[in-house]
């Protein structure tokens, strides 16, 4: 256990039969709750933001949104260095240091919250460094990818992202009861209005802990670093990881990638933040700046000197293959719509049945808590709980029916799912009565997170199908790392939708992008001709 490996060749039946499938095996199963606590370090904003709301923190609403959107555009840019790790530095090396790393945000956010006057630019820095968490996925995915054999590639890429998703799930049911009693120390706040978990409301006036969201994720990620270590291993294969420096060197060099991943984050943030968001205030679009930063983080990291550069040369090659394209912009409706609404439905249930919506003297209130709103932290881990359950159901009916179909099927349910859910908005948020549209608003929702579900283990064996060996490892890790802007994106469109009073044009934006999707599939991978027929 923890040895390099050599001649690693799983789609070998005999070898996989013999050697290749208990160490796969082993490796998946250490690299799933990794990636779990990953995405719980990553979105556990989400909750925060809510909570924060409830206690009265003097924060405004579009401060806390910022909060979802800074952790958002932080974990899909670092997923665009964490793509080329696992050739650099191999898998082993990667998922330890990668899952030893979030031990810095975790502490830092119990730290911070246990005090109330805590600046917003702490958050914004302990919201920036749990990006760490989101760009994990595209090096966790990478280094499953080499372990399986092409014929089960999307079952163990849904497995380890769909199961990794829990991440998601396991932090908005955990969060809101380990804030109940005083389990790490400390002092207690008193709820300002009502909040709830998964077992009922809690009362406004009640004491909680709100620091134990960051303090809890460190009993997981203490141990899950050793098993990281001792249980995991590299594959020093050509195809692979043919040159991977000492542990210290590898951890070094990944340091340097993930600084200058940060880096082009927070420029990008300087650029559309206000000041009194600690920004620049010139409020350049988020749709310019995205590519600056997206472009800046592969051409800075390309400029590495040594062989790691040479290596990223030889990665890039994926750029130049038209299904990489084609993949991306699919993938960005599947996952990035699941991490998307993954972070921003907790705040948006609060914002919008939490309130009435009132007009008085002729202007359109929000401010007015509604008695009867449903808790967010009641009900907000269902969705992401129903995506990440049904992925590896994707990936297996993927693995029969063909990905590209399966992919066709779910983007038509999840059109008419937005554009349902943009009706029901628009009526919700001018209503003093919001909560009665609440049952509609959660059904669809939960619909268009089994669609997004089912869809990402879709593209996952759709990759697999495409791309040789060599390249989909960096293919699954670009993919993922530009569909994860969507937990930028997301929160931030519902955010100036909801300011401007209108929520339900952030979801017929999206149905519109559902449907750029299906024509892009259909023309890639489906019609009469197409380059690569249903893979």
């Amino acid at each position: 256990m923890g040895k390099d490996l050599r001649n690693w060749t799983p789609d070998d039946e005999a070898f996989w039969a013999s050697t290749g499938k208990s160490i796969a095996t082993r490796n998946l199963w250490i690299s799933i709750p990794s990636l779990l606590g990953g995405f719980a370090v990553w979105l556990y904003w989400g909750i925060i933001t809510v909570q924060m709301l409830n206690l009265g923190f003097d924060f405004d609403k579009s401060d806390l949104f910022s909060l979802l959107a800074i952790a958002g555009l932080s974990g899909a840019t670092l997923r665009i260095p964490s793509t080329f790790f696992i050739r650099i530095a191999g898998g082993r090396n990667t998922i330890f240091f990668t899952t030893a790393l979030l031990m810095i945000p975790a502490a830092g956010t119990g730290l911070a919250l246990a005090n109330p006057d805590t600046t917003l630019f702490k958050f914004q820095l302990l919201a920036l460094l749990s990006g760490i968490g989101g760009g994990n996925f595209a090096s966790s995915m990478s280094n499953i990818s080499f372990f399986y054999p092409k014929k089960i590639l999307g079952y163990a890429l849904g497995m380890n992202a769909g199961l990794g998703n829990f991440g998601v799930t396991t932090m908005q049911i955990l969060i809101p009861l380990v804030m109940t009693f005083g389990m790490f120390g400390g002092d207690s706040m008193t709820l300002q209005t009502a909040s709830g978990t998964l077992i009922g409301k809690i009362p406004a006036g009640t004491e909680t802990y709100i620091q134990n969201a960051g303090y809890i994720w460190l009993l997981l990620l203490v141990p899950l670093a050793f098993l990281g270590w001792f249980g995991m291993n590299n594959i020093r294969d050509e195809h692979v990881s043919p040159d991977i420096p000492n542990p210290l060197m590898a951890f070094a060099t990944m340091t340097g990638m993930l600084l200058i991943g940060l880096a082009t984050a927070v420029f990008g943030l300087w650029l559309m933040l206000p000041e009194a968001a600690n920004g620049s205030g010139f409020g350049i679009s988020k749709w310019l700046v995205l590519p600056v930063v997206i472009g800046l983080t592969v051409i800075l990291l390309k400029l590495i000197p040594g062989s790691v550069g040479r290596n990223l040369t030889r990665q890039y090659a994926i750029f130049k293959n038209k299904h990489t394209w084609a993949m991306t912009i699919i993938y960005v409706m599947t996952f990035g719509s699941f991490i998307g609404y993954s972070a921003a439905l907790p705040l948006t249930i609060k914002v919008v049945f939490g309130f009435q919506h009132i007009e008085i003297d002729g202007i359109m209130t929000h401010d007015i808590a509604n008695p009867n709103g449903p808790s967010a932290l009641m009900f907000a881990w269902m969705g992401p709980f129903i995506g990440a359950l049904i992925r590896p159901l994707g990936g297996m009916l993927a693995d029969k029916m063909g990905g590209a179909k399966v992919t066709h099927y779910i983007s038509i349910v999840m059109v008419g799912s937005a554009i349902g859910l943009a009706w029901i908005l628009q009526q919700a948020y001018v209503s003093a009565t919001p909560e009665t549209l609440f049952v509609p608003f959660m059904v669809l929702f939960l619909v268009l997170f089994a669609a997004t579900g089912m869809g990402n283990g879709s593209t996952f064996r759709t990759i697999g199908m495409v791309f040789n060996k060599e390249q989909t490892g960096p293919v699954l890790g670009w993919t993922s790392a530009i569909a994860a802007y969507g937990a930028f994106i997301i929160p931030k469109v519902f955010g100036e939708q909801m300011g401007a009073g209108t929520p339900e044009y952030a979801l017929y934006g999206f149905a519109i992008f559902y449907m750029v999707c299906i024509a892009i599939n259909w023309w890639f991978y489906l019609r009469p001709n197409a380059y690569v027929k249903n893979p």
